[in-house]
């Protein structure tokens, strides 16, 4: 379906006003491309997933970039508002709660995902971000407190360098966010354990009846 400018896809969850996840996909994903991971992150939770609007050779993304591992600054930040809009919109329109609103994404989905919450603190809850890079440096870092962020980097990640999930980690908890950062034994790509790391740090922060133990699904 499409509103407020994004294809998405919307999932309800089990219980209204209960938590919900922001599912942000990789370069050349789509708005389905993650849904099976929220559900494995946070069973019965409602699941809102975007479609990135623009394109690169065919592929879509969150925001533009001028080379491998090179954001363009300029339409970062205006996809990142615009990306705000929406989970503005959804939030009316769906019912979400925002504050028990978290992100899920991966890739160029972690990147504004970052960049969401230092260009829109409050907006979420927290994140759980599997492969991010610091999306840009902020004059001022916001105030995050009671922001909560689980960031999964890979140690052969051949795309990130390895200073990049150190210092976005340093940046967010600099802000007074509480930031749980692992290092894992695999490329760009989740390996094994990542999504169940996750789904067991998720569930202590997500409201009751949602994430409930059960293992990944």
């Amino acid at each position: 379906m499409s509103g407020a400018g994004f294809v998405h896809r919307f999932v309800p969850g089990e219980e209204p006003g209960g938590a919900a996840l922001l599912l942000l996909h990789g370069t050349g994903g789509d708005e389905n491309d993650l849904v099976p991971l929220g559900r494995a992150l946070a069973p019965g939770a409602a699941l809102l997933s975007p479609r990135g609007k623009v394109l690169e050779n065919g592929m879509p993304r969150f925001f533009r970039r001028l080379a491998e591992g090179v954001f363009d600054h300029e339409d970062l930040v205006r996809r990142t508002h615009e990306l705000a809009g929406f989970v503005r919109w959804a939030s009316g329109e769906y019912g979400i709660d925002p504050g028990r609103l978290f992100a899920a994404g991966f890739s160029n989905g972690a990147n504004i995902a970052a960049s969401l919450l230092l260009l829109h603190p409050g907006l979420l809850r927290g994140a759980v971000l599997f492969r991010p890079m610091v999306p840009f440096e902020p004059e001022k870092v916001p105030r995050l407190s009671g922001t909560s962020v689980f960031i999964a980097a890979g140690q052969r990640d051949p795309l990130i360098p390895p200073d990049h999930p150190e210092r976005l980690a340093a940046l967010l908890g600099e802000g007074g966010a509480e930031v749980e950062m692992r290092w894992y034994g695999a490329g760009h790509s989740p390996g094994p354990g990542e999504a169940e790391d996750a789904r067991r740090w998720l569930s202590g922060r997500l409201p009751r009846g949602a994430g409930r133990p059960g293992g990944v699904q």
